[in-house]
């Protein structure tokens, strides 16, 4: 009967408790309110009068006599080109041939990482992201038709098919020195 008693005298405190706590969130806001109102009449509003905004003149262009951007007057050194404008030299990259993979990166993206000679031949290592290619002479590198020439221990020399300014096809050397392993 103790216990009982005990237990329902403890809840009957917690009840207490709670209504007190309870009581002291009541709706006292109004000191609250007297403050904001004070701040609120204190407070001059700024008045500032924005500039009206310049009328927009629209800006005809004339382009009687110019030649148009996208005509094929204006590509003249493009590639199937004839005429006067076509490109001259015989160099043509052969764009009928299977590309190679280390086709699809850029030289600056290629690492060579090793050099490999056997009966066979001279084998470069080249890197190109996480993988490594074999490559020889003959094989191709890079995005500008880049032919592999020559091979040694610690380059690979490379001629590449590039268009000047006027669009004619001209080779360019190129080389990929090998990289030391501090990764740079």
């Amino acid at each position: 009967m103790m216990r009982t008693n005990t237990k329902t005298l403890l809840a009957a405190l917690g009840a207490v408790a709670a209504t007190t706590l309870l009581a002291g969130c009541g709706d006292d806001q109004a000191e609250l309110r007297e403050w904001m109102e004070s701040v609120r009449a204190g407070v001059q509003p700024i008045h500032q009068t924005i500039a009206e905004p310049r009328r927009f003149e629209p800006y005809r262009y004339d382009n009687e006599g110019q030649v148009d951007p996208f005509s094929i007057a204006k590509l003249g050194g493009a590639v199937g080109a004839t005429g006067p404008d076509a490109p001259r030299g015989g160099l043509k990259p052969d764009t009928n041939r299977p590309r190679e993979a280390l086709e699809s990166y850029p030289l600056d993206a290629i690492r060579m990482v090793g050099h490999l000679a056997n009966r066979k031949g001279n084998y470069a290592l080249l890197q190109a992201e996480s993988l490594v290619y074999q490559a020889r002479v003959g094989n191709y590198a890079g995005q500008n038709f880049g032919m592999i020439t020559r091979i040694s221990d610690t380059e690979v020399r490379l001629k590449e098919l590039v268009q000047d300014a006027v669009g004619d096809w001209v080779e360019r050397e190129t080389t990929l020195q090998i990289q030391d392993g501090s990764g740079q």
